[in-house]
């Protein structure tokens, strides 16, 4: 991966009752999505192979983590280890950062 400066405020775009990601940097390792989140919007219970951190940008939301709600809002950082049940819904337009190593 090449050293690279990113705005994320110039990148967060929300789509009409819809979810947009898209990858703002990959390594050989890791991999960094911002996801766009349309108020109303929600990801079904899933897991990942790979340990996750998500960085909240912008907006409300709830992330259910093993069980577990979380309220979503700028600031929150929530690290989940790899094959961790989850799940999302955006109450406000919600950006977030995730992190996968």
């Amino acid at each position: 991966m090449k050293a690279e400066n990113i705005n994320l405020n110039k990148e967060i775009k929300f789509s009409k009752g819809g979810i947009v990601s898209k990858v703002i940097a990959d390594g050989k390792e890791s991999e960094i999505s911002l996801f766009c989140m349309a108020r109303g919007t929600a990801m079904s219970e899933h897991t990942s192979g790979r340990e996750a951190t998500v960085l909240v940008l912008k907006g409300k939301g709830t992330f259910d983590l093993a069980g577990k709600e979380i309220v979503l809002l700028p600031g929150v950082l929530i690290f989940m280890p790899a094959k961790t049940r989850h799940s999302l819904a955006a109450e406000d337009n919600l950006a977030f950062l995730l992190y996968l190593a």
